[in-house]
């Protein structure tokens, strides 16, 4: 079932969050995960939540997604991302087409 990687974002450093978004979309697809959202057009609905960025990734299961970013690869790339923003991600699960009614 396809799992999907949301990530809440406030970049604290443009430049240094840009070398980090040049490098790992490439990364992401090598392991099999597709951007869904990836965007600072967000619109608040209620509730008090209004994210600066908000990205969503899909990856086909939760192991692909862990082998992507367990990857040396990644490790590599994590504290440009780290030193550059205040993030928080969760995974969530997706749903079969009969169950999203």
């Amino acid at each position: 079932m396809a799992v999907y990687m949301i990530v809440e974002l406030e970049v604290l450093d443009p430049e240094t969050y840009a070398r980090y978004v040049e490098r790992v979309p490439a990364l992401v697809q090598k392991h099999g995960g597709r951007y869904v959202v990836r965007g600072d057009a967000v619109t608040p609905l209620g509730g008090g939540w209004d994210p600066e960025r908000i990205v969503v990734i899909e990856f086909e299961s939760a192991d692909q997604m862990e082998r992507c970013f367990a990857s040396e690869e990644y490790r590599q790339l994590a504290p440009l991302r780290e030193s550059s923003t205040v993030s928080r991600s969760i995974l969530v699960e997706g749903c079969l087409p009969a169950e999203a009614a």
